[in-house]
């Protein structure tokens, strides 16, 4: 299974809360921290809905 390195680049600060619960389901909540996962459709999905917030890398 592929997997992907997401790193939060922008801030939660004034994001709607279901931005912030996502991005906490992921493992992140504070600026340059990067976390690995698997890339099953359902993660695609988290990530695809805080892409203005975060980078990600293929591994």
């Amino acid at each position: 299974m592929a997997k992907v390195v997401i790193t939060q680049v922008r801030s939660l600060i004034k994001r709607p809360n279901d931005q912030k619960l996502t991005m906490k389901a992921l493992g992140l909540g504070k600026m340059n921290r990067s976390v690995e996962k698997d890339l099953t459709p359902q993660i695609e999905g988290m990530i695809r809905k805080v892409a203005h917030l975060v980078s990600v890398e293929n591994k």
